[in-house]
C-alpha cells in the first residue's frame, strides 16, 4: 500500500521485519526506476526473495509494469493465494482488482 492507504503501516512493518538489520541482494529486471524515479529491484535476504515474501503474506500486490515483469506469473500466483486466504492487508480492502 502507498503511504496514505489503509494498511501502510502493517505493511511496512511486514517489510522491516525481514530486511532490517540484513544484508540485502538487490537485483535489476529491465528498468533501473519507474516513472516516479523510485528503484526498481527484486530484494533478496540470502536466498529469500522478499518481495515475494511480502506478497505471499498479503503486505503487497503483484503488479505488471512491462518491460519489468520477468518474475509477474509467479508473484501473481501468490497474490491469488493470499487473497483467498484473507491474509495481512487483503481484510482491508486496499488491493482492489
Amino acid at each position: 500500500p502507498e503511504r496514505d492507504e489503509a494498511c501502510f503501516a502493517d505493511a511496512t512493518a511486514a517489510n522491516a521485519a525481514w530486511v532490517e538489520g540484513q544484508t540485502v541482494r538487490l537485483v535489476q529486471d529491465v528498468s533501473n526506476t519507474d516513472r516516479f524515479d523510485r528503484l526498481l529491484r527484486y530484494v533478496y535476504v540470502d536466498e529469500v526473495l522478499i518481495n515475494a515474501e511480502l506478497v505471499a503474506g498479503g503486505w503487497a500486490e503483484s503488479k505488471r509494469y512491462p518491460p519489468d515483469d520477468a518474475l509477474f506469473v509467479f508473484m501473481e500466483g501468490l497474490e491469488e493465494i493470499a487473497a483467498g486466504q484473507a491474509v495481512g492487508c487483503y481484510p482491508t480492502g486496499v488491493f482492489v482488482p
